[in-house]
């Protein structure tokens, strides 16, 4: 008889900067996950569409949300970009960049490039000529990059992925849901370890099959 096979779902969003603190221990979650355990990844949606600049309040309020997590965490941001750029309040089109890559298999290296052009090199995931460039640094087939960024198709996968966060009752992000045939449980996120991590999934894993 096979194993079982569980699900471990990574709610996040590419533009999140708590999920760019937690990469590190995050890796290393998914490098020790058992191997009864598959990772999927579920985009949140932080924040909708929007051309409208972002409002000054907001954008000291996350640059010493950039501040606290580098104190806490270590994590290394270029705070250049709260001077170079012209945010706005719109995750969705590198939301929607990562299912376009994903399509053409390189999701989590768009993730990655988003996050990496975001908060090291100082540029802006919210413009589609950033994405645009990012697609293209990965080698990805452009025309089908920009095709499928505004496909229905897409606009369904994205909005099935944040409709499934406000179902399961995600507090935030990152997040990360255990499903062990259809039982679902929120495993706490430990930014500084994945041991804690990986002790509750055993945990739980052990439980199911007590």
């Amino acid at each position: 008889m096979a194993d079982p096979s569980y699900t471990l779902h990574y709610f996040h969003d590419p533009m999140c900067s708590w999920c760019w603190g937690y990469r590190p221990t995050w890796l290393e979650v998914q490098s020790h996950l058992p191997e009864s355990v598959s990772v999927v990844y579920q985009l949140g949606g932080l924040a909708s569409d929007t051309d409208q600049p972002m409002p000054v309040a907001m954008r000291q309020q996350l640059e010493q949300t950039w501040q606290r997590i580098h104190l806490q965490l270590g994590t290394e941001f270029n705070f250049e970009f709260w001077r170079k750029c012209s945010p706005r309040r719109s995750t969705y089109p590198a939301c929607r960049a990562v299912i376009a890559a994903q399509v053409q298999g390189q999701e989590m290296e768009m993730i990655f490039e988003i996050q990496r052009a975001y908060y090291l090199c100082a540029k802006n995931p919210s413009d589609l000529d950033t994405l645009e460039s990012l697609a293209e640094s990965l080698g990805l087939d452009i025309a089908e990059f920009i095709k499928d960024m505004s496909s229905e198709k897409t606009e369904q996968v994205l909005a099935s992925q944040v409709a499934l966060a406000k179902h399961w009752n995600v507090p935030g992000y990152p997040s990360l849901v255990l499903d062990t045939a259809g039982r679902l449980t929120h495993i706490p996120v430990d930014y500084k370890s994945s041991e804690s991590t990986i002790a509750r999934i055993s945990l739980e894993l052990a439980s199911v099959n007590a």
